[in-house]
């Protein structure tokens, strides 16, 4: 039977604009009747793959998402003085081989392509190759594989639509993350000076301009098919086991960057419960239809979480083998002790 391991997290933003939607202003959901500040499942996994504690854990087994990993072709077959036109030949080859080439700059795919480690060596080492004067038949070469090795690849998926046959399904849901309260998105007014102004001129600002911001305590879940997890990683148990550990890590620690600069909004999970077990997994995200309110906002969330944890198991039977609890704000658990039940 397959094997489950589910995150539910509670962390708190202080004022920040973490995932903006197309007006500039935080995404939102209704949700229970209610507004609630949103941030995508996209954000959230660019910002966890991408991050310093992620790539340090798995180092060597972290992908890049590009269309522009054949320039690396072009770039040393002219450095080593090879025509200009036999390279941007040789790069657009390359770049067909994993996808539809774009028609605008031809050594660019016309779509992100994921590639492992291994791929990204394969397309150096046949650079490599062309540089030195090789003659070789691109068409043959295998520079697609799958997600062995690619610990990110091998969790969140890739659609290669020209080459289905090395698309990886993604081992790793995540869904948007909600506030567990109602929210109002406000407005920052702000004003700029000009350094060089004189006393004599206008007391008037060099700039003015707007920019919205929401503050809330977000419930975050996620699910980790480990078995597939496993299977995508070429059958390596160890590093799956690396990766769920690695992922627990960023999740609760690393957000989307977001006008970081401008509300340095860094924020820790408050609140974690980690499940496993072969029981369909299921989102606690109905703890939360209806909004919590009142002054105290993260331990009404966590008991409203925990009480519906409860209910589900009464109605359902136990919804997982086993769990385990960090709560910051009781002093109840560790970040070591969580990574320590995923890895096991």
């Amino acid at each position: 039977m397959t094997t489950f391991y589910q995150l539910h997290l509670l962390t708190s933003y202080p004022p920040a604009n973490l995932n903006r939607d197309d007006s500039g202003q935080p995404k939102s959901a209704m949700m229970g009747g209610a507004l609630r500040a949103r941030v995508s499942s996209q954000s959230l996994k660019r910002a966890w793959r991408t991050s310093e504690p992620f790539e340090a854990a798995l180092k060597g087994h972290v992908g890049k998402r590009t269309k522009r990993f054949a320039e690396v072709v072009k770039e040393k077959m002219l450095a080593a003085g090879k025509d200009e036109k036999k390279a941007l030949e040789a790069a657009a080859k390359v770049a067909a081989a994993f996808a539809t080439i774009d028609k605008d700059k031809p050594i660019y795919t016309g779509q992100l392509v994921h590639l492992s480690p291994a791929e990204m060596a394969a397309v150096d080492g046949i650079a490599e190759r062309l540089a030195k004067g090789e003659e070789i038949d691109i068409a043959t070469e295998t520079l697609l594989g799958g997600a062995e090795g690619a610990a990110d690849i091998a969790m969140f998926g890739r659609m290669l639509a020209d080459k289905p046959d090395h698309s990886v399904e993604a081992a790793v849901q995540v869904a948007h993350a909600i506030t567990t309260h109602r929210v109002t998105i406000e407005d920052d007014y702000f004003t700029a000076v000009d350094d060089l102004k004189t006393k004599g001129e206008d007391a008037g600002a060099g700039h003015v301009g707007e920019q919205e911001f929401v503050a809330g305590l977000f419930y975050m879940y996620l699910c980790v098919d480990f078995d597939l997890l496993k299977e995508n990683l070429g059958g390596d148990e160890a590093l799956a086991r690396t990766a769920i550990k690695a992922l627990a890590d960023a999740a609760l620690k690393v957000g989307p960057k977001g006008k970081q600069a401008s509300f340095a909004s860094r924020a820790y999970a408050m609140y974690a419960l980690a499940e496993k077990g072969s029981q369909q997994p299921r989102s606690l995200s109905t703890a939360f239809l209806k909004p919590v309110s009142g002054t105290d906002m993260l331990t009404d969330s966590i008991a409203s979480l925990e009480k519906t944890l409860g209910q589900m198991d009464k109605a359902y039977g136990s919804c997982s083998d086993a769990r385990y609890k960090m709560n910051v704000a009781a002093d109840e658990g560790t970040l070591e002790g969580l990574q320590s039940f995923l890895g096991q």
